[in-house]
């Protein structure tokens, strides 16, 4: 019993120095304050001061235009089987970065996170100086590596540079159906920091390079600050949207299937059976 004691107190003072020395090293008064809940300003469009749909203009190639054009069509027929998001799939960079709910960011002296509320969407932004890694696996928010800046020369560090890589899919750049390449090539790069005018409302400048695009896309995305903000949970199981196939349909309130579009079929049974007539 005295070994374990002795190795137990061991291991939490090795604990306490280690938590001590990060402390130390992590002098807050360096790094801006982004506490508190960010809320988009903006609508859900992934450029939020261009129309929603074709409004966008995105510098699609032609077969990518081609895909997203077929894509308007399924919500124009009230479909959304494209859309992974609709299905409890977290939308993924840089979609997420729309927060579609509010965001939470937290700032480490070697990595800052960011949790957006709604899906669950999550991200490491590594900024500890690291290289990119040899063997990754990829994912739909993909791997971020960050730099701080001091834009102000002011001693304190103002900007977040990101660059984002190593993704899977599918993902879109938000819910009209903008395509990204199916070779998930993407990179993403961002410049966040505070609006120098309004210290409550963040600024994220978003370049998406994708072979989906016939040259960089840059679009700004803004949040508001909200400070004594209240947390909810965004449950997307709790949707009223079912998907079977290739078809959408809405669930009623009677626990009944509903079409989403006009003369559309009701799902394909084949693995039921049926009564005789």
């Amino acid at each position: 019993m005295r070994e374990r004691t002795t190795i137990g107190a061991m291991t939490l003072a090795a604990t306490l120095r280690l938590t001590c020395a990060e402390a130390h090293a992590f002098d807050e008064a360096r790094y801006p304050d982004w506490r508190g809940q960010w809320v988009r300003i903006g609508g859900g469009m992934f450029d939020p001061t261009k129309p929603n749909g074709r409004g966008q203009v995105p510098p699609l190639t032609p077969e990518y235009q081609a895909i997203w054009e077929a894509n308007l069509a399924a919500v124009d027929d009230g479909g959304q089987n494209y859309n992974p998001q609709a299905r409890c799939l977290h939308g993924g960079m840089p979609r997420m970065m729309i927060a579609f709910e509010p965001m939470e960011i937290i700032v480490r002296p070697d990595t800052t996170y960011m949790h957006v509320s709604y899906l669950n969407g999550f991200r490491r932004v590594h900024t500890d100086g690291r290289d990119w890694p040899k063997h990754a696996p990829a994912t739909l928010a993909g791997y971020s590596i960050g730099q701080w800046t001091a834009e102000e020369r002011n001693g304190r560090y103002d900007t977040l540079l990101i660059e984002t890589r190593g993704f899977r899919g599918p993902r879109h750049f938000e819910a009209s159906g903008i395509p990204l390449h199916q070779d998930n090539q993407t990179i993403v790069k961002e410049r966040i920091r505070l609006d120098k005018a309004d210290h409550d409302i963040l600024l994220n400048e978003i370049t998406t390079f994708d072979h989906a695009l016939t040259r960089p896309w840059t679009v700004t995305r803004k949040y508001r600050r909200e400070r004594n903000a209240v947390w909810v949970e965004h449950n997307c199981a709790e949707s009223q949207q079912i998907y079977i196939g290739k078809e959408t349909y809405f669930r009623s309130a009677d626990s009944h299937l509903m079409p989403t579009g006009k003369d559309q079929p009701p799902p394909d049974l084949r693995h039921f059976n049926h009564p005789d007539n």
